[in-house]
């Protein structure tokens, strides 16, 4: 490896497991034990963690802003449903499709968004999500339109393990993919790829006089992180057996956003303390104060940004930084 090399390798994010991100896993499988009346809604957050970490790739690392994220997640949600209750109910490939399906949108849709500002990012996915939402509403025929489509089937998983309303199987079934898709991301930004997705989002305009393809790497991310938000909104159908219109919706879109500021965009776990954080708030604060129970999640969240940069995460490291230099001092 020349000198050239090692200074650039050097440079990258380190991939190495850490004592946390082994304790980030061996916790949601000790949750599920310690906890067995809360799994189904540990398996929404799980779930919803995911669905945050693909956006997390747009905002936190690529610098796209998206308040239509929740389209691919509804894509995703919808075509697994269609397969099911249209006869082809196997998870597996049902998540395989659904990421297809998602993907593929993203793509073409991508084009559109990387080429625009970011007030025309803000604009075109929200679009996207409006027009995916109504064209969902109008074709009832295949999505049930407002009612929904309940009662989704769901075959045995590896024809052994059974879907039950104990959220048993769904719970590491959902979380075998999450940490599928971890390792994924986890990869992907730790690479030279990330690296350079971080300086475009810093500073595009330069990254062309270093040979790098802006557009090429935004479209790759943005059609990346469609399929994760797929594949997310496919595990909510086959959890759940039910898919509706609020897969689709701006509510949803809007509050894993609020998740990401919350955790930190940009630092891989700020999506799944963010996405813990704000569902198990909910959880306890609708059956507190089940009226004004959004008040505290807002008060929450001008205090994070008020205190720090960067959500809770930011706001650790920040503190970590001043002790660093006391005792340098």
């Amino acid at each position: 490896m020349t000198a050239r090399a090692s200074e650039l390798a050097a440079g990258l994010p380190s991939d190495r497991w850490r004592i946390w991100d082994v304790a980030l896993w061996l916790g949601a499988i000790a949750a599920f034990f310690a906890f067995p009346a809360h799994r189904v809604l540990g398996t929404q957050v799980i779930i919803t963690a995911l669905f945050a970490l693909s956006l997390d790739l747009l905002l936190g690392y690529a610098g796209i802003v998206s308040l239509g994220h929740a389209a691919f997640f509804g894509l995703g949600a919808y075509t697994a449903g269609m397969l099911a209750v249209h006869g082809w109910a196997e998870p597996l490939t049902g998540l395989l499709a659904a990421a297809v399906v998602a993907a593929a949108v993203g793509y073409a849709t991508s084009f559109l968004v990387v080429r625009a500002p970011p007030l025309g990012q803000l604009m075109i996915t929200l679009g996207v999500g409006l027009m995916l939402q109504e064209l969902a509403n109008k074709e009832s025929r295949w999505t049930g339109g407002v009612d929904g489509m309940s009662d989704v089937p769901s075959w045995q998983l590896l024809g052994a393990f059974r879907f039950d309303l104990a959220s048993r199987t769904g719970y590491f079934y959902s979380l075998a993919i999450a940490f599928a898709a971890f390792l994924v991301v986890r990869r992907v930004v730790s690479s030279p790829f990330g690296l350079s997705l971080r300086a475009i989002r810093e500073g595009a305009a330069r990254m062309p006089a270093l040979g790098a393809p802006v557009g090429r790497r935004l479209v790759a991310a943005f059609t990346l992180a469609a399929a994760l938000a797929g594949i997310a909104g496919a595990l909510l159908t086959q959890t759940t057996q039910f898919v509706g219109l609020d897969v689709l919706g701006f509510e949803r879109s809007a509050s894993v956003m609020i998740m990401l500021v919350l955790g930190g965009s940009g630092r891989i776990y700020g999506a799944f303390l963010g996405a813990g954080l704000f569902m198990l708030m909910k959880d306890y604060l609708a059956r507190l104060d089940p009226v004004y129970w959004e008040f505290w999640i807002g008060l929450l969240l001008v205090a994070v940004v008020l205190v720090g940069r960067g959500g809770l995460l930011g706001i650790a490291e920040t503190v970590r930084e001043r002790r660093a230099q006391r005792r340098a001092r």
